[in-house]
Formats: C-alpha cells, structure tokens, sequence
C-alpha cells in the first residue's frame, strides 16, 4: 500500500498523468474512508486533497467525476552498490580499445565575461 512520503504515479482514463507524493493520510468521516493529501508534482506543484478507500491506494482503480483514476505506488530504483567504488576518475574507450581518461572541462580564467 502507498504510505505517507511515498512518490505514486496517478493514472488517469488509463493513461500515465503525473506524479504525486503523499503528504498525509487521515481517517474521514466516513467509515472506511481516508483523507490523502497529495503534493502533485508538476509546474506550478499543487497540493490537492482527496477522499479514497484503503483499496484505492493500493491500486484498484475507481471513477472520479466518471473518469477512471488510478494511484500505483512508484518503486525506488536499485542503487548500483558496485558502479564507483573506487571513486576513480571515468573512462570512455576509444575506437582502438583502449581507454582513456576523461578531462574535465576548466573555466576560462582569461576574464571573458561573455556567456554563451
């Protein structure tokens, strides 16, 4: 079930609309029924509260004005544990094979103030 800091992505008329974070979960009124607080994650963000069963957090779709809406819960991308362990410098093979060390870009110290 999604949960309070949980990132959902809201699908509407069956199609990917946006993401969310949940802000909060509160009992409503209704037996059965929770208010979500949601913080939608578009420009301007806007935060937005609605008032859904248990199940819809767990991705059952419901109908909202008659349209079909569904929350679903985002899962974390794997961290890599292994990918810089060494915290060396990257490399980027060249068409020999061999590798070669990448140089980073350095300001230009000449005092050009124009900016690309």
């Amino acid at each position: 079930m999604a949960t309070i800091g949980d990132v959902v992505l809201i699908y509407y008329k069956d199609r990917a609309s946006f993401f969310a974070r949940i802000e909060s979960i509160e009992p409503d009124i209704k037996k059965g029924w929770y208010k979500v607080r949601l913080l939608i994650l578009t420009l301007p963000i806007r935060a937005v509260t609605w008032i859904v069963r248990e199940s819809y957090l767990n991705g059952v779709p419901f109908t909202m004005e008659g349209n079909q809406v569904r929350i679903e819960a985002v899962k974390p991308l794997p961290i890599d544990m292994h990918s810089n362990e060494t915290n060396e410098e990257p490399s980027v093979k060249s068409r020999s094979g061999g590798g070669r060390k990448v140089i980073p870009f350095k300001r230009n110290t000449k005092g050009s103030s124009k900016d690309a």
